[in-house]
């Protein structure tokens, strides 16, 4: 159903858009996208970060210390 609308359906949506919510809502809703984008883009990079953290952590090195054989 949607994979016939085509670049003239695409620019009628967008103008009704345009004429029912104003430039101005529109540029301020685009703009709270964008910081939710980067607050995700921020939160995965965070986690990915935590997990290495912790794979790291269980691989450190568990050979055992020479002891001094006076």
């Amino acid at each position: 159903m949607l994979n016939n609308i085509g670049l003239p359906g695409l620019l009628l949506i967008a103008v009704v858009v345009l004429v029912l919510f104003g430039r101005g809502k529109i540029s301020s809703l685009m703009g709270e996208v964008g910081k939710g984008i980067t607050a995700f883009k921020k939160g995965v990079s965070d986690g990915t970060k935590e997990l290495d953290d912790a794979s790291s952590e269980g691989a450190r090195d568990v050979t055992p210390a020479e002891k001094d054989k006076a």
